[in-house]
């Protein structure tokens, strides 16, 4: 096991393909994937030949970021995972946070808890100058995350989808952290 940071209660590791029941049993979840397809059940054979290989592909293409899984240290449990990578169109000093979780992880801190390591390794061992995170408007929980963590707004605005979920008439979130921001946030604690 790729230990690639840990926390207080978390390990991230990297993935295996030892992990797709884990990820279908996340994706199958439809509070989980409220937010994201509306629910809708999650398809095995998608996770295990699209999903997984581009989780695995990041490592390589892309050292110190991509996607990892996250595993509560006292019990070994798969939580969920997060994410910390470069978007196309962005640069690698510019990276994207997310983070999917369990329901049965969710009010537990433990998507406070990544977001805030991640943001630590990548302002000081990485080289970021800014991590950005986006979510639809209407997914408080998530918001509440990225304002714990520093994050400010920066915009709401809205996307065009062929297949509209519930709230996605109120647009679409991101929030922002810079290098700065981080800094003066950390001398504050």
């Amino acid at each position: 096991m790729r230990v690639f940071l840990e926390t207080e209660r978390l390990l991230l590791r990297q993935f295996t393909d030892a992990d797709v029941d884990d990820l279908f049993a996340l994706y199958d979840d439809p509070e989980v994937m409220r937010y994201l397809n509306g629910g809708k059940p999650a398809d095995r054979a998608e996770i295990e030949k699209h999903d997984l290989p581009a989780f695995l592909g990041y490592y390589e293409r892309f050292p110190g970021y991509g996607f990892w899984a996250a595993i509560e240290k006292s019990s070994s449990t798969f939580l969920g995972w997060f994410h910390f990578r470069p978007l196309r169109g962005h640069h690698s000093d510019d990276p994207e946070l997310g983070y999917r979780l369990n329901r049965s992880s969710w009010g537990r801190g433990y998507a406070t808890e990544g977001s805030l390591a991640l943001l630590e390794k990548g302002f000081t061992e990485l080289g970021v100058q800014r991590v950005w995170a986006g979510t639809m408007a209407v997914n408080l929980g998530s918001r509440r995350v990225m304002e714990k963590i520093g994050m400010r707004h920066i915009r709401t605005y809205h996307e065009d989808f062929d297949d509209p979920i519930a709230g996605t008439e109120e647009g679409e979130v991101e929030y922002a952290i810079t290098l700065d921001e981080w800094r003066a946030q950390a001398r504050r604690v």
